[in-house]
């Protein structure tokens, strides 16, 4: 029997996985006659979707042609967050010890690592399965879906009529056109986690987030891990002084890293591939076992007979939406990775929520509002809320920066993370925060508390009378407040206080 790439190996935790996901016996309902809502898509924004309208009281289908849980439960957040924190837990032990190869002997046991991430996959998988989704009185639907027409989409010889339809169908991992490397062989996110044997050298094509965190991983796991960027530095789309951080990072856990370079093509010999590289003018080649594809994301819209429903669409880009998530057929939306520049699963969660508002109850909510923060899972993270420098420069914004580094903050020294810092870009004259940075090792957990600054309108000044608990790294935040406050002691200020002060002595 074959299984899809995701479900290998298949032991008893893909088996329990696939009897959620995708159960084997599944059979498909009977339609109703028109539905309130019909879901293209099991991820994350399909899921929210389908769940939130069912649980208002809507008649709702759901259909899927591969495993719920889409590419944040099955490859995506969920096995590669398992991986991360195996790989962590490594580096504090190597830390603790004098000899970096003993300790990689010793503690690394990687079939064992694989195997707690699929345990752990199909313990989370009971969230998203096909049972739960029918007892939440959902019409769950197993096949390939296909527009019919406006009104109308096919799925297993069936035709299920809708008011409204909502696309989630999420993306794929890109591949470049490289010569060799599709005979050469190579893995995506969708092919990494099935993985059961370490790779002794592993290239890693692309910069961007799971590219980082992946070299991370498997430099600390004991790969020899070399990773190509054609940009000028990695993670383009954080702040550069942030991006080197982290580079510097991972070339302490022994990854070799190329900027400015680009791959010409890859060959294969018996036993092993070569990827040549193109790199300060110079070509050379890299020797290694497996590579590691991480160059972007293709939106899902093959097969989907868009055009049939009116439904702009381009290959790259993905579904045209407008601000309320509608496409150019008014009765269908689409929400997550399929249409979204933010490829984020909450990205997705709150997108479909807002599909939710706007398709079932007229509402006009719009996706420019939502306020989207991300996090690189790298040592030491990344998160970011909010807009750039580079952002704020384009826009004109004349803006002022205030900056906490960790190794100021004593939670951060104590525990040898002091590498990072917190930094938070205001209107010049107010303290109104437009965007906010922090590089630490806990960088997700921190920057809640600044989008909820940004959201509410709370500023420096009010984060500043916040007590926050001592000794934390969160306490970093409260010392932007400090910082702005010590600002506002002007040199008048200053001679006014010091006359009441003298006269009050």
């Amino acid at each position: 029997m074959e299984f899809p790439q995701q479900l290998l190996p298949f032991d008893e935790h893909n088996e329990a996985l696939q009897s959620n996901v995708h159960p084997a016996d599944w059979r498909n309902p009977k339609p109703a006659a028109r539905y309130n809502l019909v879901v293209v898509g099991g991820g994350t924004a399909g899921l929210v979707a389908a769940a939130g309208a069912a649980g208002l009281g809507a008649k709702v289908a759901l259909i899927e042609h591969d495993l719920l849980g889409g590419d944040c439960l099955n490859v995506g957040c969920v096995p590669s967050k398992s991986l991360i924190a195996s790989a962590r837990e490594i580096a504090v032990l190597r830390g603790l010890a004098n000899h970096h190869s003993d300790v990689q002997r010793a503690f690394t046991d990687f079939p064992a690592i694989m195997e707690r991430m699929r345990r752990l996959r199909a313990k989370l998988s009971s969230h998203d399965s096909a049972q739960r989704f029918q007892g939440l009185g959902v019409d769950v639907f197993l096949g390939s879906a296909s527009f019919l027409d406006g009104n109308t989409i096919g799925v297993g010889g069936e035709r299920l009529a809708y008011r409204k339809a909502v696309v989630a169908t999420g993306a794929r991992a890109s591949v470049p056109e490289i010569s060799g490397l599709a005979e050469s062989g190579f893995l995506t996110n969708e092919s990494l986690f099935s993985l059961t044997e370490l790779p002794p050298r592993l290239v890693v094509m692309g910069g961007g987030p799971i590219g980082c965190e992946m070299a991370q991983c498997f430099g600390r796991f004991g790969s020899q891990v070399t990773m190509i960027e054609t940009g000028s530095r990695l993670l383009a789309n954080d702040e550069p002084d942030a991006a080197a951080i982290v580079q510097k990072s991972l070339e302490k856990d022994g990854v070799r890293v190329y900027v400015n370079s680009k791959v010409i093509r890859v060959e294969r010999s018996i036993g092993s591939k070569s990827v040549i590289v193109m790199s300060n003018e110079v070509e050379q080649a890299i020797a290694c076992d497996q590579i590691l594809v991480c160059v972007g994301r293709t939106p899902n819209v093959d097969g989907l007979g868009l055009d049939k429903a009116g439904i702009e669409f381009d290959p790259r880009r993905g579904i045209v939406v407008d601000d309320y998530l509608r496409t150019t057929n008014r009765n269908v939306y689409a929400a997550g990775d399929v249409c979204s520049t933010y490829k984020f699963t909450h990205a997705a969660d709150f997108m479909a929520r807002l599909v939710i508002q706007n398709a079932l109850f007229m509402g006009r909510a719009r996706v420019s509002h939502l306020l989207i923060p991300w996090c690189t899972y790298t040592s030491p993270e990344v998160a970011h809320v909010g807009l750039t420098t580079k952002q704020l420069a384009a826009q004109g914004i004349d803006f002022a920066e205030y900056r906490q580094p960790f190794s100021a903050v004593d939670r951060a020294v104590l525990a040898g993370t002091e590498d990072g810092f917190v930094s938070v870009f205001c209107r010049r004259g107010s303290d109104r925060i437009l965007g906010a940075t922090v590089v630490a090792e806990h960088a997700g957990e921190m920057i809640g508390e600044l989008t909820m600054a940004i959201k509410h309108r709370i500023g420096l000044k009010q984060i500043a009378s916040v007590i926050h608990p001592y000794p934390t790294c969160a306490e970093a935040i409260r010392k932007l407040g400090d910082q702005y406050n010590r600002q506002r002691l002007t040199p008048f200020v200053k001679s006014l206080v010091s006359k009441w002060l003298s006269w009050n002595r």
